[in-house]
């Protein structure tokens, strides 16, 4: 239905207001001169003397240039929004010919981009293009909860599948009887870690148990922590002094080579207490390699930790991975909802949630403005 002109004008003001709002909140004035700074250094004669410096530089420039242009082309579809309301006046439209209804369509595409643009726009921490690295593990609930570990598995799964996203297995334990008591997966793909990090805190279920022949309603919790995957830049330094390496073999599945070779890689950091494992790979070479890149996330992680002066609300006031802690319930039974309970939005649409279509709630979130740092019960909580 076409809106009226009072509506028209509304939604063209409402549009402009926004667009200012986020021209301040990315710094687009000072990300402008910045660009047009690393321009001049490459201008410059002899900036290919150093390659590691130049494409330092140039990696910074397009970084730029891509969070840039989404919004300049924003601005540019804006000004001709508002020319195209101007000349409609002129003409003394009363709302209801063809052109008016083309310039309202365009106020409506013009509002999905914008909704578009914010939520990239929203990913402005330092690490959020950066890979992920993602651990889940089963909480109170023993069976049932290693069930349900699973399902969230599989659930991240299909959203990485659809947002692009590689995924690669580092580790994975087995439940006793079902599911999976604990799993570590790296997702790969430019923002994986500035949506991802939505998911950090305790999720909780509630559904009728396919385990209890009694058909009792049974509440199952498991906890998802997500970290920033870290290049080996210099940011985080380790001493191999420092670390105390013990490999030992793989368990589950994996064929003979797997079980019948030390190719499982545990490590330590003896200062900070830090263990990693990672068995997925066949070589150990791989495996220790995989084992470090989780251990530098969290050892980036505890240092952040320690600047923001918040080490009691991460590492020191540790809650459980059960009641009171989660950030999310999924019901299936006696009615079917999932609710976020940090920003409220919740939808009745169970089975899709579990297929992967979680873009709701970490949009939602993102829009709620959540602090990057709020970290809730992580996989080192439930084994201290």
């Amino acid at each position: 239905m076409v809106r009226t002109w009072p509506e028209l004008n509304a939604a063209a003001e409402n549009l402009l207001g926004r667009r200012d709002k986020l021209r301040q909140f990315v710094s687009m004035e000072s990300k402008e001169r910045r660009l047009a700074e690393l321009d001049g250094e490459m201008a410059k004669p002899g900036f290919w003397d150093s390659q590691t410096q130049s494409q330092k530089i140039i990696g910074e420039s397009s970084r730029l240039k891509k969070s840039l242009q989404p919004l300049k082309n924003l601005d540019g579809s804006l000004d001709e929004l508002v020319a195209y309301l101007e000349l409609l006046r002129e003409s003394g439209d009363d709302g209801s010919s063809n052109d008016f209804a083309a310039v309202d369509k365009l106020c409506e595409e013009l509002e999905a981009s914008m909704d578009g643009v914010e939520l990239v726009s929203f990913l402005c921490g330092p690490h959020d293009c950066c890979n992920a690295i993602v651990s889940l593990h089963s909480g109170a609930g023993g069976t049932e909860a290693c069930d349900w570990a699973e399902m969230l598995m599989r659930m991240y799964f299909r959203w990485a599948e659809r947002r692009n996203f590689t995924v690669e297995v580092e580790d994975v334990q087995a439940g006793d009887c079902a599911g999976i008591s604990r799993l570590t997966f790296r997702l790969v793909g430019d923002g994986a870690y500035g949506y991802a990090k939505a998911e950090r805190g305790v999720h909780r279920l509630v559904r009728i148990s396919p385990f209890d022949a009694n058909r009792r309603r049974h509440t199952s919790f498991c906890s998802v922590d997500v970290l920033a995957e870290i290049e080996d830049d210099g940011v985080v330094e380790i001493n191999e002094e420092d670390l105390r390496v013990d490999t030992y073999r793989s368990s589950g599945k994996g064929g003979q080579h797997v079980n019948k070779t030390e190719s499982a890689v545990r490590l330590t950091h003896m200062p900070t207490g830090i263990v990693v494992t990672c068995q997925n790979e066949r070589s150990q070479v791989k495996n220790r390699a995989s084992a470090m890149r989780i251990l530098r996330a969290r050892i980036y992680e505890r240092m952040q930790d320690e600047k923001r002066s918040a080490m009691e609300k991460f590492y020191g006031e540790k809650g459980e991975i059960g009641w009171g802690y989660q950030i999310r319930s999924y019901v299936m039974q006696p009615y079917q909802m999932v609710k976020d309970l940090r920003t409220g939005h919740s939808t009745g649409n169970v089975q899709a949630v579990m297929d992967g279509d979680i873009d709701e709630f970490i949009n939602a979130w993102l829009r709620a403005g959540c602090p990057t740092t709020r970290r809730s019960s992580t996989a080192e909580d439930l084994d201290e």
